[in-house]
């Protein structure tokens, strides 16, 4: 609790901040960043306005934590930017970018130069170096691999009503927009998933799993369905 009140405490929050500052931290708007007592940043780090770091959040140098994002218990390596999100008890590595508007749950860990993009949710996974999930996708209870493409609006079923399962995508592969990895599957190495696809069983290394159904034009329909009304 102690952390807690020191961010609300606004001569506690001032003392603090100037702390940071004295060891090379740029605060924007010193009034208007919120660090806990148990937080370390490095130097070169750029703190922006609304910003609220706590718990025992270790930030290296010369990253960026944007406006209004939230770091509880994070572990940031150096050269990392987030932008507009919520992170808590997980781990970036160097030069990573998140956000904006993007959520890390507890037991998430990213390697270097990976990309969390906007509205894209991980939680309990891991993204190897340099790969990206750039929009509107949930990875969850899943182990990524290395230069790897999340599409947009993929989605790890990681939850059957009873018991989670884990999602294995392993280096280079390509999964597609829209796909569903029902877990617990594995997508091989150099793989890749056709857009729209539910995917149930593994995809072996370098194969193209497709699994949707054969688009199907009815010749006229609009203008006999219009007909009936």
């Amino acid at each position: 609790m102690k952390d807690f009140y020191d961010i609300i405490d606004k001569a506690a929050r001032q003392q603090i901040n100037e702390r940071h500052m004295a060891s090379g931290v740029v605060i924007i708007d010193v009034g208007n960043a919120y660090i806990g007592s148990e937080v370390s940043i490095g130097p070169g780090t750029v703190v922006y306005p609304g910003a609220i770091i706590e718990g025992k959040t270790t930030i290296g140098c010369d990253c960026v934590i944007g406006p209004n994002s939230r770091l509880t218990n994070m572990t940031l390596g150096h050269g990392v930017t987030i932008e507009y999100s919520v992170a808590r008890d997980s781990e970036i590595g160097d030069n990573s970018t998140v956000g904006p508007f993007a959520y890390l749950r507890p037991g998430s860990k990213l390697g270097k130069n990976v990309k969390i993009g906007d509205f894209v949710e991980v939680k309990n996974a891991v993204m190897g170096n340099g790969s990206k999930a750039s929009h509107l996708s949930y990875i969850g209870d899943a182990d990524i691999g290395e230069n790897v493409n999340i599409g947009c609006g993929v989605i790890t079923v990681n939850y059957d009503g009873e018991k989670k399962h884990r999602t294995t995508v392993e280096d280079g592969a390509f999964v597609g927009s829209n796909t569903k990895l029902v877990a617990p599957v594995t997508v091989g190495k150099g793989a890749y998933t056709a857009a729209g696809s539910t995917i149930t069983h593994d995809v072996p290394e370098e194969a193209l799993g497709i699994a949707r159904s054969r688009q199907e034009n009815k010749e006229g329909w609009a203008k006999r369905s219009k007909g009936k009304k």
